[in-house]
């Protein structure tokens, strides 16, 4: 694929590989492509410290993606390898799914980056959009950077357990200073009583 470096140009294969593998997943469209490739380079940086593509990806209000995406997508359309289709749905919205026209190039991958894609796409096959969508907001990275920002692959390093009740009851405390509301010494008493 000239004109890409070879991130792109891997991203380029692993949109064309995933939309094949994909193909007979209903729930399959350009939300879904956009977590399992982020889904893939994230944990397979876990394990090896690097992505599968090294690209960049951004905070987006449905949840991470590649910021290249669309533009390594349009040239995939005008090489004619890729065709984006849509896809009327019951809810009045359109699924729109990057159907393959030609075979990845599976050489520019190793056997363990292709097996970790596969794992992704056979653990979320027929889940939603919206349910991958919340998966995706579960990532640290993405919860702490700005619409539009680049997430760090090393934030897959950090964790996300559930808050405490004291951090709870913090949060509250700022968001209340922040929109001007006061919270009652009632509420911030039964919290110290329940953590002491």
């Amino acid at each position: 694929m000239p004109n890409m470096n070879g991130n792109e140009e891997k991203l380029a294969e692993l949109i064309l590989y995933i939309s094949a593998r994909c193909a007979n997943d209903p729930t399959f469209g350009a939300t879904k492509l956009n977590k399992i490739l982020c889904f893939s380079d994230f944990i397979f940086y876990a394990y090896n410290d690097r992505g599968i593509t090294g690209v960049e990806y951004q905070k987006l209000p449905a949840g991470p993606a590649p910021r290249r995406l669309v533009p390594v997508r349009d040239k995939l359309i005008d090489e004619r390898a890729l065709v984006l289709q849509e896809i009327p749905l019951k809810s009045g919205r359109t699924q729109k799914r990057t159907v393959n026209l030609r075979k990845a190039n599976l050489q520019l991958f190793t056997g363990d980056e292709i097996a970790m894609v596969d794992n992704i796409i056979d653990s979320l096959r027929e889940v939603d959009a919206a349910s991958t969508s919340n998966m995706s907001h579960e990532m640290v990275g993405w919860m702490v950077v700005k619409d539009g920002e680049t997430i760090p692959y090393s934030t897959v390093y950090f964790a996300n357990p559930p808050l405490t009740v004291m951090e709870k009851y913090r949060a509250r405390e700022l968001k209340a200073a922040k929109t001007g509301h006061k919270t009652t010494e009632r509420v911030g008493q039964r919290l110290n009583e329940a953590t002491a």
